[in-house]
This record gives C-alpha cells, sequence and structure tokens, in this order.
C-alpha cells in the first residue's frame, strides 16, 4: 500500500497592514507634507497614500517626484497613452493601489470605462494598433525586463527615438514602484 501524499503547504498569508504607515506633517516635514496636500487637492481627495508613506523618506521623495513628473504628466506620450501603460503595469503586478489610483486618474485624463475595463487584455479588438504596440511592449518589459527585435520594431513604427526611450523609462518606473506599494503594503486612499 502506498501512503498518500502529503498535500502542499497552504501559503502564509498576507498581512496587509501597512509595514510603513502614511505619515503625518511631522513624519513628512513641511515641504513633504505641502507637496502631498497640493496633490490631494489636485486629484480630488486626500492625500495620497503614497506620498505620505514615501514622503517619509524626505530627500529621496522630492527627487523621485521630480522624476515621476518628467514621466507623468509631462513626458512625451500622450495622458492616455501614459496611463494605459501604467494601468497595465499595475495589472500585471497586481498592484491594486496603483490600480485604483490610476483608474481615477485615467478617467480623468480620457480613457474610457472600457478601456479602463480592458487594460489587462492586449486582444481586446477596442484597442488602436499603436495602443496595442504600447500593451505588447509594457507586457514584456515587465515579465521578461527586455523587447525582442520584432517587438521594438513594433514600438519603433510608432514612437520617435526620444518616446521610446521615455516608454521603457516609463514602464520600469511604475513596475519599481508597484515593488515599493506593495512591499510597504501602502493602503488603498481613503483608508
Amino acid at each position: 500500500m502506498t501512503a498518500s501524499p502529503t498535500p502542499p503547504a497552504s501559503p502564509e498569508p498576507i498581512d496587509t497592514a501597512p509595514r510603513i504607515g502614511p505619515g503625518d506633517r511631522r513624519d513628512l516635514g513641511l515641504v513633504n507634507h505641502g507637496i502631498s496636500s497640493i496633490a490631494g487637492r489636485v486629484i480630488g481627495g486626500h492625500r495620497p497614500n503614497v506620498f505620505t508613506t514615501l514622503g517619509r523618506q524626505r530627500r529621496l521623495f522630492r527627487a523621485w517626484l521630480m522624476f515621476s513628473a518628467a514621466l507623468m504628466p509631462f513626458g512625451r506620450l500622450p495622458r492616455t497613452e501614459t496611463e494605459l501603460v501604467i494601468l497595465h503595469v499595475a495589472t500585471l503586478r497586481g498592484c491594486d493601489y496603483e490600480l485604483d489610483h490610476h483608474r481615477r486618474i485615467g478617467r480623468k485624463v480620457g480613457l474610457t470605462p472600457e478601456q479602463v475595463e480592458h487594460v489587462g487584455d492586449a486582444t481586446w479588438d477596442g484597442w488602436t494598433d499603436r495602443q496595442r504596440v504600447l500593451l505588447d511592449a509594457t507586457a514584456s518589459l515587465v515579465r521578461d525586463r527586455d523587447l525582442d527585435d520584432a517587438t521594438w520594431a513594433r514600438v519603433r513604427e510608432h514612437l520617435d527615438e526620444a518616446t521610446a526611450i521615455e516608454l521603457l523609462m516609463l514602464c520600469g518606473q511604475y513596475d519599481a514602484l508597484a515593488t515599493t506599494l506593495m512591499t510597504l503594503r501602502v493602503p488603498l486612499d481613503g483608508r
């Protein structure tokens, strides 16, 4: 008689309590608190937890904001495409904070409810050729950390040199941000 196999151990539940919680004015300093307050007014809500958490590392937070702003909202890609890429990264990474935050921003800058709903499906027939290329390139960058020659050629059919570089940086920035947000267990805004 053979022994029955031992069932696999259940994965340990993930504690969703913030590892480093959102800070107040004392934690952030006057400048970072002011920045997070202004951001809350701009997006129509409370101070974003991404700012009040990352703002605890005062100097790095401001440098990160400058870099992030150069990609979004001041990048070369149209805002709807930027948000499409960010949402696809967030979907692929399973980053609830990025998804929640950028669904609101994406709708605000012109993504349709259908586009937001299908952002994880590059085969959806509602995408333009250019949008599908952006989604395919994003998926490759998140999955493989590279683009094969065929995908790169497709990217360059739609984007000039500087904008192609920006696409790579945008994907990398939001992939890294997803890692940080998920590891720190940053709570959704309003929580």
